[in-house]
């Protein structure tokens, strides 16, 4: 039964403490490693994930806080204590950011060069749009550039912590409009963020519309990155403007062009309350199809057991399993990281589990700066263990698909980890991706 009192209801850290489980569950230490470290990742939390979802009496191993609330070990010793000592210090506003910000410099913020993909046109920077793959193109809507909740692995926590250089954003779609015309090669746009999901309909309309009405005839998909459907199901069941967000998605639909929803679930606990299988079904009934993604962490998601229920459990409520990523190399990457042998390992005995319906999820993969990596496998070639590798996408359309070899590396957990096997000095495309780059 769905739950009659929705009323949205956010927590960030000044007011985190005032959560009634929180009193009940944490001690002052645990609370105080929460501030220390929320102060340098972001923090946010609404009471739908604190009442429904996560089960407080397995915290701090319960999967979902995990995924929401911040961690000691998610900051280094030394980046841990330099905080601590400012909170000590009673630093002003500026001064504690100021620190902040130096720890946040070091974890690496923008991961797979992310600003090297930021188009221009008549000589002015597009800041809310990356175009890193021949058919498709990222647009960061001004409006969309926060969470329902935040998630403590997140790549694109930069968005979130008040560092205007590293954020994406744009408010204007008339600039994409233009780009999309004079880039035919793109066939989708992907709305991202932040999430898309926190806008109003109102808001979503004035960025979709003109898309689907403009002259654009090369765009076939929309598509919207959102962890909505996992942080706040609401928006598309009981929230003021519900219907109007779902007859925007009909709009789409009724102009020729597919509207993709690309739903974030972590964990299969997220699949099982009764709001979410009712705004999954209300958003399947618009004509937009769903497709799952996550990447594999520590703590949260690394059995096989967690990826073939979740895959199961989404292929029943009609969606479509599409990605298993590897944790990016940014934030508390050494927090979640699973080494890329094991996160093949786990994904292929899921994948074992599972019938052929569940079998269109592909992983694991590393959204690289060359592009998306595939494990492929580990396997022995002329007596040397390697990684079996190949591209999903590629900054270059033709290294899509080839296999590659890399030296066999129990340690690894990135691309940048990897080198190349059979006494070779680069990877097939090195040579082309550095000329790519100085272009």
């Amino acid at each position: 039964m769905i739950k009659s009192e929705n009323k949205y209801r956010v927590f960030a850290l000044r007011n985190f403490r005032n959560i009634p489980q929180i009193q009940e569950h944490l001690s002052e230490e645990e609370q105080h490693i929460i501030e220390v470290v929320g102060n340098v990742l972001p923090f946010k939390v609404n009471n739908y994930v604190i009442d429904e979802l996560i089960k407080w009496d397995d915290v701090p191993n319960d999967p979902i806080y995990q995924l929401t609330f911040p961690q000691r070990e998610m900051l280094s010793d030394a980046h841990f204590e330099k905080m601590e000592k400012a909170l000590a210090a009673d630093l002003n506003k500026a001064d504690l950011s100021k620190v902040a910000n130096e720890i946040r410099l070091e974890l690496n913020p923008h991961p797979a060069g992310q600003e090297s993909n930021v188009p221009e046109i008549d000589g002015e920077k597009l800041t809310g749009v990356q175009h890193k793959y021949r058919e498709t193109a990222l647009f960061f809507p001004s409006n969309g550039q926060t969470c329902h909740a935040y998630c403590t692995f997140c790549f694109r926590w930069p968005q979130f912590v008040g560092m205007d250089e590293l954020k994406f954003a744009m408010r204007e779609t008339e600039l994409l409009v233009k780009y999309l015309q004079r880039n035919p090669q793109i066939t989708d746009v992907l709305f991202t963020g932040g999430d898309p999901m926190v806008m109003s309909a109102k808001n979503l309309a004035s960025y979709i519309e003109p898309l689907i009405s403009g002259d654009v005839p090369n765009l076939k998909t929309i598509r919207i990155g959102t962890k909505s459907l996992g942080y706040w199901p609401y928006k598309f069941i009981t929230d003021r403007d519900a219907d109007d967000m779902l007859q925007l998605f009909e709009k789409v639909a009724e102009k020729g062009i597919h509207l993709a929803f690309m739903a974030h679930f972590n964990h299969p606990n997220e699949l099982r309350t009764p709001a979410v299988k009712e705004a999954v079904r209300r958003i399947r009934a618009t004509g937009a199809q769903i497709r799952t993604q996550s990447p594999i962490m520590k703590h949260i998601n690394d059995t096989p057991q967690d990826w073939s229920d979740m895959w199961r459990e989404q292929v029943d409520m009609g969606m479509i399993p599409y990605y298993m990523f590897v944790a990016r190399d940014t934030g508390a990457q050494d927090y979640f990281a699973v080494e890329l042998e094991r996160a093949w390992k786990i994904y292929r005995e899921a994948y074992k589990k599972v019938s052929g319906v569940c079998r269109t999820v592909r992983g694991p993969s590393m959204s690289a700066d060359p592009g998306k990596v595939h494990v492929n496998g580990v396997t022995e070639v002329n007596g040397e263990k390697v990684f079996v590798l190949s591209f999903i996408q590629g900054r270059h359309p033709d290294w899509v698909g080839k296999p590659f070899f890399a030296k066999y590396d129990p340690k690894a957990i990135w691309l940048d980890d990897l080198k190349p096997a059979f006494g070779k000095e680069e990877f097939f495309y090195q040579d082309e991706f550095e000329k790519i780059q100085l272009n």
